[in-house]
């Protein structure tokens, strides 16, 4: 694997993802308007000792972006990459299946680095102090990322390109209500709570804000559910993964 060609392929998805509005709107916009919203207007029940509404959001709205761009960005691109035969050709180039993949996750992670960015200044302008582990936070995030390029894979790579988009974002709506991002988990009903917590949007959730308080909090519970999705997502899509 030629580490030139990942680097050029990187660039490559980069460009692509940002020149792509809609990908934009996703990863940025509306992690962005959710936070300045709710932070602003008190319309949100907050969990108990929660006392301003950036504390709440912060960590959850940067799970968001997380699963926004390792779930939803990377599933519809490369799906109808697949659809549109893009996949098979590149692999069959000099740059190879492993080099593309790598060339994927690399350009994952660099806009998630941009998010992050972009989040923690707009939090901290609106009076958020996080006091944490960035080293566990980041630990957290790198997990999750793992298991939702997982699922965005396996979404991709059995479905249809439409099909892959409309399951994406379906997906999407359904861990940003279940996920603890905007409403707390303990405010849903017992029975679906107890579901909500077993999915990586919550367990990043809550991994965030654990790492992100002060003192930094390590709640076995949520890093259970990041790694069994960060492995059992991964070897499913590898399993059932077509390149056309």
């Amino acid at each position: 694997m030629s580490a030139a060609a990942v680097a050029a392929q990187t660039r490559v998805e980069l460009t692509l993802t940002l020149r792509r509005g809609e990908s934009v709107l996703l990863t940025l916009g509306i992690p962005v308007v959710l936070l300045a919203f709710f932070s602003v207007v008190d319309v949100l029940p907050l969990p108990a000792g929660v006392r301003e509404p950036v504390d709440f959001l912060a960590p959850g709205i940067l799970a968001l972006a997380v699963m926004s761009t390792a779930m939803v960005s990377l599933a519809i691109a490369t799906g109808f990459e697949r659809s549109y035969g893009v996949l098979k050709r590149l692999g069959a180039t000099p740059l190879g299946r492993p080099a593309l993949l790598a060339a994927k996750t690399a350009a994952v992670l660099a806009v998630e680095a941009l998010q992050v960015v972009v989040l923690v200044a707009v939090a901290s302008l609106l009076g958020w102090r996080p006091e944490g582990s960035a080293l566990l936070a980041a630990g957290a995030v790198l997990l999750a990322t793992v298991a939702f390029a997982g699922i965005g894979l396996l979404m991709a790579g059995t479905l249809r390109g439409e099909v892959t988009l409309a399951a994406a974002n379906g997906l999407y709506l359904v861990l940003l209500l279940l996920g603890g991002m905007v409403f707390p988990l303990d405010r849903l009903p017992a029975a679906l709570e107890a579901v909500a917590r077993l999915l990586p949007a919550a367990a990043l959730s809550e991994a965030l804000d654990g790492a992100l308080s002060a003192p930094a909090a390590v709640a076995a519970g949520p890093w259970v559910v990041l790694a069994a999705w960060a492995v059992a997502a991964p070897a499913l899509a590898a399993w059932r993964f077509r390149w056309e």
